[in-house]
């Protein structure tokens, strides 16, 4: 699908202010090898030249984390804003609470909200990004230091009050703990999952969002490859110890198989759209009730071209009910259809 670069669809991201592009650039295997969850080694170069293609074909907002890579991510991400003028710039959006040992760099991430480690790592993050102020900064993952998320949150209302970032959001956080944040102060946005393959949220925590006017950006909307039409069985097979993927269920059997049989049946569908899978896949997210825009990897220009016109596909009733059939069928995922 050719989209031209004026042409991408926006929309408001809750009460941000901010009109977001319906897809936008996820910088998560941008980060490189040598940490828990990377996707193998990466080529910054390519990385580098991804992020300014998609920026110029329109997409409006970068998606990062401290922990991708362990800083080297929002390294990139700075690298890139700094080739536009100002008011030319994506938004960026990054993420706190992941706690990295320096001295073992493949060891897990600890989950951290205590204050001093969250305002000490908001400075950092503007550093690496290079930025005065930070568009989105989110809470990774809940707590696991004994921090409540009424201290962690109030943290973050902090930090967006001092001005060094203009909105702040919750990451992988369910309804119990969005009720108790919003009772402290507004829940701009929240990033979960949500993919064919897993549609967990799709029953609690985008009708919550709906409600109180949060923003929703979603991640791996392909499942992490699954579902761009271009995955194998052999390919899964390949996979380096050096990819988190080699040790997800999802690119294992049984689960492998359905959710592979699940691709393939996108494709009557994306024939009918003069597009391919992964960015009907991408689309069926954003016609959920609740999904403000997907967040889309890439770690070359021509994976951009494969999404990029995501947002524009209108998906019909019929295509709808087809891809809820062969969720049937394939007994793919988890969640409500």
């Amino acid at each position: 699908m050719s989209i031209d670069a004026k042409a991408l669809r926006t929309t408001t991201l809750g009460r941000t202010g901010m009109d977001v592009t319906r897809v936008g650039f996820g910088a998560w295997a941008i980060g490189g090898g040598g940490w828990s969850f990377a996707w193998g080694d990466q080529d910054d170069d390519q990385s580098i030249a991804s992020m300014r293609y998609a920026i110029e074909r329109g997409v409006n907002w970068i998606d990062t984390a401290a922990v991708y890579g362990l800083g080297h991510s929002e390294e990139l991400v700075g690298q890139v804003l700094r080739d536009f003028p100002i008011g030319d710039r994506p938004y960026v959006f990054t993420k706190c609470g992941l706690v990295w040992n320096e001295q073992n760099r493949l060891e897990v991430s600890k989950r951290i909200g205590a204050r001093e480690s969250l305002l000490r790592e908001v400075d950092l993050s503007l550093k690496r990004l290079g930025v005065d102020q930070i568009d989105l900064y989110q809470m990774h993952w809940p707590a696991e230091d004994g921090t409540p998320i009424e201290d962690y949150w109030q943290t973050l209302l902090d930090i967006k009050r001092s001005g060094k970032v203009r909105a702040v959001g919750l990451s992988n956080h369910k309804v119990d703990l969005l009720e108790r944040a919003e009772t402290l102060g507004h829940v701009d946005t929240l990033q979960p999952p949500f993919s064919l393959i897993r549609r967990d949220v799709r029953a609690a925590e985008l009708p919550w969002c709906v409600a109180h006017d949060t923003g929703v950006i979603v991640y791996s909307p392909m499942q992490s490859g699954l579902l761009t039409g271009t995955f194998t069985a052999e390919r899964a097979a390949a996979l380096g110890s050096g990819d988190w993927r080699s040790r997800s269920p999802e690119f294992q059997p049984p689960r492998l198989t359905n959710n592979l049989a699940l691709a393939d049946a996108l494709r009557p569908i994306a024939e009918r759209h003069h597009t391919n899978v992964g960015a009907i896949a991408v689309a069926w997210t954003l016609t959920v009730p609740g999904v403000s825009a997907a967040i889309v990897g890439a770690r070359s220009p021509s994976q951009v071209d494969g999404w990029i016109g995501a947002g524009n596909i209108d998906l019909t009733s019929a295509d709808l009910d087809e891809i809820a059939a062969a969720l049937t069928a394939t007994q793919a995922g988890t969640g409500t259809i």
